[in-house]
């Protein structure tokens, strides 16, 4: 087994006026060498954007990016005419392919801040064309359980262009389970959304991270009321 360890307050941090970000990977001004992502996936990052700002009409090419509201209302716009309102129990899935523009708003009737986690994995195919879609997950999660959200093989409506699998865990205290990889090779990056979580023999607290790959399986324990992503890309 391998393992990378980042606690929540060892990760990146800007402050720009209206944004406040968390990196868990290097972005923007964050630039940390040991920090480039983990396999497939390049960006992880913990979004607090103030009310009346957001990110203006902005390009991606190449990258699927993940977007999930954890509180608050998000306002998305693109090149391609969506137009949505996004909170939490919604994911938004972008494979922005050969190109596409977008931009991101605090809903500019909210007077909280809007709090995201947006995620960037690599895809295995380059210059596709650009895919969007907003997919109601609340559903899709079970009570004491590692609920699968993503995965490229049919198991779920939704998918990426990747060996990718996106799972969203929610725990009561107690909880025991076991981590199954999907695919040979594949790491998963454990990012804890909130409580506490025994992984193997690592304690984990809110906005901790942990990698994990050579490993064909784990153990999680929820020693608090928690959640937490687990994010399985390929480490080739």
């Amino acid at each position: 087994m391998k393992t990378i360890l980042e606690r929540a307050n060892e990760r990146g941090y800007g402050k720009n006026g209206w944004l406040t970000t968390y990196y868990s990977f290097s972005f923007a001004n964050y630039h940390n060498p040991n920090r480039m992502g983990f396999g497939a996936l390049r960006v992880l990052n913990d979004d607090v954007v103030e009310p009346l700002h957001g990110f203006e009409m902005h390009p991606h090419k190449n990258m699927e990016v993940i977007t999930l509201p954890l509180k608050g209302s998000l306002h998305h716009s693109d090149s391609k005419g969506h137009q949505e309102m996004l909170r939490w129990g919604q994911m938004q899935v972008m494979s922005t392919g050969a190109g596409m523009y977008h931009s991101e708003f605090n809903d500019k009737s909210s007077k909280v801040a809007l709090e995201l986690i947006q995620i960037w994995i690599v895809p295995k195919e380059m210059n596709t064309p650009p895919k969007y879609k907003v997919w109601d997950i609340y559903n899709m999660l079970k009570e004491d359980a590692i609920s699968v959200i993503i995965s490229p093989d049919g198991e779920t409506p939704i998918s990426i262009l990747q060996d990718a699998w996106l799972s969203i865990g929610e725990f009561n205290p107690e909880t025991k389970l076991n981590y199954q990889l999907h695919k040979e090779n594949n790491g998963v990056y454990i990012f804890v959304l909130g409580g506490e979580l025994l992984v193997e023999s690592f304690s984990l607290g809110a906005k901790d991270g942990l990698g994990i790959s050579k490993v064909d399986s784990f153990s999680v324990e929820a020693i608090k009321k928690s959640s937490a992503l687990f994010i399985e890309v390929p480490m080739d």
